[in-house]
């Protein structure tokens, strides 16, 4: 029985028949040039893909792995060790060129170039700055290409020295127009049909990720009892639409912050959709309640604000989840209709920058708890005033004006 997934059956060997990326692979695109000119001088520079899942990145560093006729080793960092990538580089320094372990090119009788191998990490964010750091010296000696994939900011997940020998290249969510333009590839190699409106549903549950719809896709061909595939053979394969992020991730904060903002400028709508895909992505119901309360106190500044957010943690606790989703959406269409202010916010960050840059002034005498003879003796609560009308601050501060109301 044939085991191989459809997306490694579909997967192009040449740039010709790659579907998407166009500012990297079309006719002016880097990776094109890049290829043209590592023919003409052999040197060919280790790279970064940086993009969403099933968006090409692994498709694409075995597209250049063939072009240039170089040995081609592929890791998961998700699966494998340091270790194991350096016991083939090892290989690499003692018979420069011979096969190892992993080796996912076709074979061909075209004899390999002779040129630095490539060796392809993806998830490479999952190695740490120690494991990373042991891949450098072969990348600057150019012992190895190395080839990293992906799906989180190389700007946080990819140690500095690493992106400084590297050229970062972002690649895109696949848009629609890509996505069906693959999705005919796969039901011309299936044989079957699939009526428009089954498409439509494909790509948009697909989220952006050919892998996910071809997958699916596959998942309902062997489900289905005919050669056309419905849309009860569709739902029963797909089972849940791919909303999950990675709680470390990029993703993950992008939303978190997009509701955040979008309560602050009383777009309900906005807010409400955000929290939708927080909770449908499985997002812990308390940690988006504690956001809540940081926000009513920071961008609200109301005591009713800071009881209804608190009032909706206190219900995430008791109910949970999913009747508790309620109890968030009704909290978020509150905080997002409510008057913003920043004043006591805003007020409280000045006074803490003071307090940075001056340090542990005085406090007046006269403010002062005279809990002791002595204190009493050196003035300590001397003069205290219950209501004064001058200011309270220490000295060199006494002129500030932190607070400002706002109407």
């Amino acid at each position: 029985m044939d085991q191989i997934p459809l997306p490694e059956k579909l997967r192009p060997p040449a740039l010709t028949g790659f579907v998407g990326q166009e500012h990297l692979t079309g006719k002016e695109g880097v990776i094109k040039k890049l290829i043209t000119g590592a023919k003409q001088t052999g040197f060919f520079p280790s790279l970064i893909f940086w993009g969403p899942p099933g968006s090409g990145k692994t498709t694409l560093a075995r597209i250049i792995a063939n072009k240039l006729n170089r040995e081609f080793f592929e890791f998961s960092a998700v699966n494998t060790s340091i270790k194991d990538v350096e016991e083939i580089i090892t290989k690499i320094i003692q018979l420069r060129g011979a096969p190892g372990q992993m080796r996912l090119v076709k074979k061909t009788k075209k004899k390999k170039e002779k040129g630095a191998p490539i060796i392809f990490i993806d998830e490479i964010h999952r190695f740490n700055k120690a494991q990373q750091d042991k891949l450098l010296p072969h990348v600057e000696k150019g012992i190895i290409i190395l080839i990293g994939a992906t799906t989180e900011n190389p700007s946080f997940e990819v140690i500095g020295p690493m992106l400084s020998r590297s050229r970062i290249l972002t690649l895109n969510q696949l848009d629609k127009k890509a996505l069906n333009k693959i999705l005919n590839k796969a039901i011309k190699f299936l044989t079957i049909t699939l009526d428009k409106e089954m498409k439509t549903f494909l790509i948009e549950s697909s989220n952006g990720d050919a892998r996910v719809m071809l997958n699916v896709l596959e998942i309902a061909t062997n489900l289905s009892k005919s050669k056309k595939i419905t849309l009860k053979d569709l739902e029963e394969a797909l089972q849940r639409r791919q909303f999950t992020f990675d709680k470390k991730g990029e993703e993950y904060y992008n939303v978190i912050s997009a509701f955040i903002k979008s309560m602050r400028a009383s777009d309900v709508d906005a807010a409400l959709y955000y929290l939708a895909r927080m909770v449908e992505a499985g997002q812990d119901p308390l940690y988006i309640a504690r956001r809540m309360v940081v926000f009513a106190s920071e961008d609200v500044s109301s005591p009713t604000a800071l009881v209804v957010a608190n009032s909706v943690f206190r219900a995430c606790e008791m109910i949970g989840y999913p009747e508790c989703q309620e109890n968030l959406a009704a909290g978020t269409v509150y905080l997002a209709q409510a008057k913003k202010n920043r004043s006591a916010y805003e007020a409280y960050m000045k006074a803490l920058g003071d307090v940075k840059q001056y340090g542990n002034l005085p406090v007046p005498l006269k403010i002062r708890n005279p809990v002791t003879k002595l204190m009493e003796d050196l003035d300590y609560g001397k003069d205290y005033e219950l209501y004064p009308e001058e200011s309270l601050l220490p000295e060199r501060l006494k002129d500030k004006k932190y607070y400002e109301e706002k109407e």
